[in-house]
């Protein structure tokens, strides 16, 4: 049985990046390239996957795990010498193998795909993956013969003139039978500057000896951008960014500047929402629809149900019921869990806890380690104090209650539904139902106190 298989090439340290972090682990849209790499691939299907590593080999595991096998390049040797590591795994499987960059991080399924299939239905034993490039420069170029098949592929420097007007260039993407893949490699020598085996000299031996090379011209040449610096980095976020608003978009929200918002890869979005410009969504976030995400706001891991509004605000790991509302400059920190038609003001900061439906909390508040009935009033400038020095506590408030402004709830502390906390009281001790908790002392005046004062005039 034929199959199809892929080798990733992860195994370089990426030194132009000029980072302590792997070439291949600098994210896109929240995603590592490697990674943006193998989901493509994993769409189509493939028998085998191998991934080469080198540099940071336990990290790139760690990111894909067991989505793929791997195969060790100690020393950097070159393309070709990668690729042989793959031999133990590969060497006598029946098919064709994809070999592509972990640093190409916007090619498609659909290309790799198309790139297969003319692979398979042409009888060649390489199939290069080419594009039209605006400005060739720099990149090798794809020579035909007059049947269409690949003569050559001439890099810039051997580029003759007639040559070098050839826009047509080599993405560095082939797919071989993979047979004759290994035996070349075999053959390919390490005679140049670095003293490196590369594997477009495989294309050359085929052609030595005979053998149809075809091509496969994709339509995009963005998908070929390679990133080997911090502005490739850019311009592939750029580009990435750009399909995954396009996507949201065609699918029914609305961005009145999709250039100026940013969504991570696997967020999802329902119909009618609104992103406005400055937003950032990202890692595991769900919203709803008719849902208003206001300018400037950040959300992520966060489950947003429909109809919610978030106004200029931080949510992390946390969850807003249908019809609530937040914001302006509020923040929801991890595990805060916000109710149907709750309302959370400006500068309301909430932690770990969770606030029933109906409740208001209007403004300049903090609610950590709490669990809040329905239809509360919580006036400005509360403070759920939930730790002792070395301890968190926890405050619970039954529903229908009062929360005075300027109060301080010390927990850990029981406060009955249907009860009363007078304003500018500091509660340590349990409220029972229908009670008003008043702790602050008595207002004393003093007569003429003001003219004892050294600024008093």
């Amino acid at each position: 049985m034929t199959t199809r298989n892929t080798i990733i090439l992860a195994a370089g340290k990426g030194t132009r990046m000029k980072s302590k972090l792997y070439k291949v682990l600098h994210r896109v849209c929240g995603r590592t390239m490697v990674d943006c790499v193998l989901t493509q691939v994993e769409k189509i299907h493939m028998d085998n996957i191998v991934t080469v590593v080198g540099f940071g080999a336990e990290d790139v595991k760690t990111q894909l795990g067991d989505r793929s096998q791997y195969a060790l390049q100690e020393k950097q040797l070159g393309t070709g010498d990668a690729v042989k590591k793959t031999a133990d795994i590969l060497e006598n499987v029946d098919g064709a193998t994809m070999v592509v960059s972990g640093d190409t991080p916007l090619f498609t399924a659909e290309t790799f795909d198309h790139l297969f299939t003319q692979h398979e239905e042409s009888g060649a034993v390489a199939t290069v993956l080419t594009s039209k490039a605006p400005n060739p420069f720099g990149y090798g170029r794809v020579v035909r013969d007059d049947k269409g098949n690949v003569n050559k592929i001439v890099e810039q420097k051997d580029a003759s003139v007639a040559e070098q007007h050839i826009d047509e260039i080599n993405t560095g993407v082939y797919v071989f039978d993979n047979h004759e893949l290994f035996e070349a490699l075999k053959k390919v020598k390490n005679d140049n500057a670095q003293g490196e085996y590369y594997l477009p000299d495989v294309i050359g031996i085929f052609k030595e000896e005979g053998k149809n090379v075809g091509a496969y011209q994709m339509k995009d040449f963005d998908e070929s951008m390679g990133v080997n610096d911090r502005i490739a980095l850019s311009k592939a976020n750029q580009v990435m960014q750009q399909r995954i608003n396009e996507y949201h978009m065609s699918n029914g929200v609305t961005m009145p500047n999709p250039n100026d918002t940013y969504i991570d890869f696997g967020v999802e979005i329902g119909q009618d929402t609104i992103v406005e410009p400055g937003v950032h969504i990202s890692g595991n976030t769900k919203i709803g629809s008719d849902c208003k995400i206001g300018a400037n706001s950040e959300i992520r891991d966060c489950i947003i149900h429909d109809n919610v509004t978030v106004t200029s605000s931080l949510l992390e790991e946390s969850e807003m019921m249908e019809g609530s509302n937040i914001g302006p400059y509020s923040h929801l920190r991890p595990e805060a869990k916000i109710g149907e038609n709750v309302h959370l003001g400006n500068f309301v900061e909430v932690k770990k806890a969770q606030i029933d439906e109906g409740t208001k909390v209007g403004h300049l508040t903090y609610v950590g380690n709490a669990h809040l009935g329905k239809n509360i009033n919580v006036g400005c400038g509360v403070i759920f104090a939930n730790y002792d020095g070395k301890n968190k506590h926890n405050t619970e408030v039954g529903d229908n209650s009062f929360i005075g402004s300027n109060a301080n709830l010390i927990a850990p502390l029981h406060i009955d539904d249907h009860t009363f906390i007078a304003a500018g009281s500091t509660i340590t001790d349990d409220v029972k139902q229908y009670d008003m908790a008043i702790a602050r002392q008595r207002q004393t005046n003093k007569p003429g106190y003001f003219k004892k004062l050294p600024y008093a005039d």
